[in-house]
This record gives C-alpha cells, structure tokens and sequence, in this order.
C-alpha cells in the first residue's frame, strides 16, 4: 500500500550566521499543504518570493547548493534538506530572513532536532517516489554515480583526500530516520586551513570558525576533536542525502557515489528524473490492448498513468453516461455496478502482472480469490477513476494484490485479490 505523506504539527525556528556568506539569519521551519513540497520563501524580499527545492531550480556549484540565482537566490540548503529528507517530510516551508540558512554546528544535527521537536505528521496524499527500474551510471568531473533498482534507499559514499587524517573514507548505510539521527545527522562540514585565503577572496567562508567547521590543517583538526574517525564521509553522506531531495520526491535506489559534489549529485538528480520519465511513460488503448484479452464493451481501461514494473501501477477510467451498463443497472439513478470497480482494478492489476511479460499476448491473468471488499461512495457519469494497485506478495506466477480505486481523491472501493498468469 502507498505510504502518507509527511509534514511538521507547527512551526520552529533556529538562528545564526551563514557559512559562506557571514550574514545573521533566523530560519524557521512551517506546516505545508499537502502536495506542495519542500519550499524556501525569503522573508527578507519584497513580495517573500518562494523556491521550490527541485533539480530544475539548482544552480550547479561546487562547494554549497544553491536554489534560484540572483537577490532572489537561496544558499547553502544542504544540510536543511537533508534532515528534511531523512525524516522523510514530503510538504514543507521554510522560511529565511536572509540568502544563507544558520550553520549552526556545521552539522544537520540541530535542523534534525528542531524537525523532530515539531514532530512529524500525516497528511492527505500519498507520496510520490524516484525511482528506476534499470542500472544508470552518471559521471560529472572527478564524481561518478550508480543507481540500481532497489525499494528502499541506501547509499554507499566513497571520498579521498591526499590529507592524513582523512585519506580514503567509505560509508554504507540505508537511509532510515534513525540510522540518519544516530549515524549522520551530527557529522560536519569541514575545510583545509590552505584554502582559506583562496575561498574568502572568492566571497565564501565568510561565517567559518572552529565551532562551526572542522577546519584541518596539514597535522590534523585546529580546535576540535573528531566526532568519529570517519566523520568527513559521513558529513559528505549527509550532504549526498541533502543534495538528493532536489528530485522532490522521496529516493529508492542502491547507490554508489564515489567522491560526491553537490554539482555531480544535481546532474545525478536530473537524470535519474529524466530516465524515470522515460520509463513511465503514459500508456493509451492501443498499448493496453496488446496486453489485456478483453475488447468493448468489457474493456474497462482507459490508460496507464504510471507504472513501476510488477510493484506499482496507475490507470484511469474515464466513466460517461454512454456506457452499455448504464442502460439495465438503475435505470433513471445511473449507478456504476460495484463488480466492474473492481474488475477495473483487476484489469490494472493484470497490466502490471502481465507488463513484466515479454509477449503478453501469450498469456492470460485469471483471479482465484477476493477478498476485504469495501464499497464506500458510489460512481457515477462524469466521475472519473483513479485506480491503484500494489504488489502485496509474489511467487512465480501467482500473485496478491491490493487495489484502490479514487474518486476526485476520496476512495470509492478497494479490495485484496489473488490472481495467476497462465498460458494461453
């Protein structure tokens, strides 16, 4: 079944200065509506305009993530979106009364802190996901990303640094929000003391101290003790997972990034987003067809909206006053019969099982049980059906499954079926 999604009982907020811009800034965190995502509005600007935290609006840089360009632009949100994803928070505002959100301790550790004291709430919708169903290796400079197919996430970060205390680190975690509270949420940001010049004279680094950085020089960390040994790959984790919130969904993949940069892992997220299109691409009547035996006036899909292979499906039916079944069933109070909302979901439930199929022509889905039924609001002419199904259980070609079919969001009907694929 599809998860809720997530936002924040009520508003906190937290200040500081800025890493690279040095400014004082208030940041406070904001319920959202649902369906609206992960939003920066900059309180400070005439109008408050808003940015999305989405792929599309990252600007690629090398040392910070940076969302917009311009006054407008918002800084350094990495560590934001990192305890936001991790805490897997879909709809969200943030509010900023300057370009740059506080550093803090240099970690995610107090933006986790103040979501959790928030607490963290269903709302209406069901969340969306990224995810893809073939390899996909992207390389941008001296990082290289693989993504494999997976349902959950888990990342593997590789760094190497020609420093002695830092040397080659590697980190492999799933990504769960008590793996990230305890494991990497309190990494942090850190620095080399030679580069200090260089980067203040390029207007960065501008808010660094040694309570707010662990900045290295060629010994080792100058006023501060490492939180672990390998604390700098778990702070580039922790900034991986940030940096992955910009496809504005949640994540699910097994991915391996070997030295990770914030321009990388943006190009990471566009092409993952950009593959997932192209693997979900909508399904009409001439697709469904060469899968499904049934024809008119039994043909009760319209189209395929989405569909993860043999996890995930969407379709739709379209329902008009035209339909046969109008004619005999309440004739003068036009009411869809309840079987056919649920042979609709059966029907869907067949484009997932048998889409997995190379020749589906070749094959045919019988149900063998039904049960769970529940029919809650009735359909009508002019309503359309939103219908959904997922793979509860799966052992060869046998097969439970689990359907909800929408009305306008609420649920009309739903139900557990069996169900097998057999030669024809």
């Amino acid at each position: 079944m599809s998860a809720r999604r997530h936002s924040i009982g009520g508003a906190v907020a937290l200040q500081g200065i800025g890493l690279h811009l040095g400014r004082a800034c208030t940041l406070s965190f904001h319920p959202a509506s649902p369906g609206s995502g992960i939003i920066f509005r900059r309180t400070d600007l005439p109008g408050e305009p808003t940015v999305y935290a989405r792929a599309e609006n990252a600007v690629l840089t090398e040392r910070h993530t940076q969302l917009g360009a311009g006054e407008e632009a918002v800084h350094t949100v990495e560590h934001v979106l990192s305890a936001i994803a991790a805490l897997e928070i879909d709809d969200i505002r943030i509010d900023l009364d300057a370009a740059e959100p506080p550093i803090l301790d240099g970690s995610a550790l107090p933006f986790h802190d103040a979501l959790v004291s928030a607490r963290v709430v269903d709302v209406a919708g069901e969340v969306e996901y990224l995810s893809l169903r073939a390899p996909l290796t992207v390389r941008d400079g001296g990082s290289t990303y693989t993504v494999n197919p997976a349902p959950a996430l888990s990342i593997e970060v590789t760094i190497d640094f020609p420093h002695p205390v830092i040397g080659r680190q590697s980190c492999h975690l799933p990504v769960t929000p008590a793996v990230f509270a305890s494991d990497l949420a309190g990494a942090r940001t850190f620095g080399f003391l030679r580069e200090a010049e260089m980067l203040r004279a390029k207007g960065l680094i501008q808010g660094v101290t040694t309570s707010n950085t662990v900045v290295l020089d060629d010994a080792g960390p100058v006023d501060t003790e490492l939180r672990w040994s390998d604390e700098f790959v778990r702070h580039k984790a922790m900034d991986f997972i940030g940096d992955l919130a910009l496809a504005g969904k949640r994540v699910r993949g097994r991915i391996v990034a070997d030295r990770p940069s914030h321009r990388g892992t943006v190009t990471l997220v566009r092409e993952m987003l950009k593959r997932a299109a192209e693997e979900t691409r909508v399904s009409g009547t001439e697709d469904i067809i060469k899968q499904l035996p049934h024809r008119y006036p039994f043909l009760l899909v319209d189209r395929i909206l989405e569909h993860d292979r043999g996890k995930h499906i969407v379709g739709l039916k379209n329902v008009t006053i035209n339909e046969p079944f109008f004619q005999g069933h309440f004739p003068g109070h036009p009411v869809m019969p309840g079987v056919l909302i649920v042979e609709c979901m059966a029907q869907v439930g067949g484009l997932m099982m048998l889409g997995d199929s190379e020749d589906a022509s070749q094959l045919v889905m019988y149900f063998t049980s039904l049960d769970n039924v529940k029919w809650r609001k009735p359909v009508r002419p002019g309503d359309q059906l939103r219908i959904e199904v997922d793979m509860v259980q799966r052992r060869g070609r046998m097969c439970k499954i689990h359907g909800v079919a929408r009305v306008d969001g609420e649920i009309v009907c739903e139900a557990d079926m069996g169900a097998m694929v057999r030669d024809k």
